[in-house]
């Protein structure tokens, strides 16, 4: 990896730092905190389709790299943009606006360029394999596009049916259970997951290729622990009470798996439903 490689991810921040700037001072104006997930896409987007450009790697590869994370980020760009112009305000953020009144627009400027610096961070998964000059594709570059197009298959199958099941007013107030909801409480989450293992598998054998994994260990964690699903199900008990209670005592968080009947006094069912 040349210091032309490395420049690169420097320049990247620089300018995702603004457009988060920029982004932030939207939501102020409109009100609606989500903006920061598209722009967070579409920055990722952006770095690897300029490591496609700017890189010193093996040309092919860079081209490579850049049609997938390009393509992956316009996909949920796109996504994010509809909900942001159909829906209210998401609910994570709209319960962090009343929680901290006057110190929400403060926070949130930390919030915003924090994503900044995090999608730069695991946009290095996409300078790797666009750096290296080794020569050729293998295996394991088919396996990397084929877990590449399972996750969008999969994600964009997934955010149909939830999409379906709101649009239908009976559903209101009920937790949606059918398609890969009822093997999964987040199977966007999951298959947004495999995505990010498309990359360390592209970088087998390549300079700094092991580094890659940190990107879908980091991922794991923020979506499990953090930012993804703790938030989201706080929310989802807030709004849908008992009937969300019952679905995760019957249906993985994460890891997709047959449903469970879970009787009222198993305990431990629904602790393992709860950690999975």
């Amino acid at each position: 990896m040349t210091s032309r490689d490395l420049i690169l991810p420097v320049i990247a921040l620089c300018a995702l730092a603004i457009l988060m700037l920029g982004a932030w001072a939207v939501q102020r104006r409109t009100r609606n905190a989500g903006i920061v997930d598209l722009v967070w896409a579409a920055g990722i987007g952006m770095s690897g389709v300029a490591y496609a450009v700017f890189a010193t790697g093996w040309l092919p590869r860079r081209i490579l790299v850049g049609a997938l994370a390009g393509l992956w980020s316009f996909r949920l760009v796109t996504h994010l943009a509809a909900r942001l112009r159909r829906e209210s305000e998401d609910g994570r953020y709209a319960d962090l606006r009343v929680r901290l009144g006057a110190r929400f627009d403060a926070w949130m400027l930390v919030f915003f360029q924090a994503q900044a610096l995090l999608a730069v961070l695991l946009s290095l998964a996409l300078l790797v394999p666009a750096a290296a000059t080794e020569t050729g594709f293998g295996m394991r570059d088919g396996a990397a596009v084929l877990l590449w197009i399972t996750a969008l298959v999969g994600e964009g199958i997934a955010d149909k049916q939830l999409r379906a099941w709101r649009a239908d007013p009976a559903n209101k107030g009920r937790t949606c259970r059918s398609g890969l909801w009822r093997y999964s409480r987040h199977p966007n989450y999951f298959f947004e997951w495999i995505h990010w293992l498309a990359y360390p598998v592209l970088a087998i054998g390549l300079p700094w290729g092991w580094a890659v994994w940190l990107a879908p260990l980091v991922m794991l964690v923020l979506v499990v622990k953090v930012t993804g699903i703790p938030p989201t199900e706080a929310q989802s008990l807030r709004s849908r009470g008992a009937d969300y209670r019952a679905y995760q005592q019957s249906t993985n968080a994460f890891f997709p798996w047959f449903p469970r009947v879970v009787d009222s006094s198993d305990k431990s069912a629904r602790n393992l439903s709860a950690s999975l």
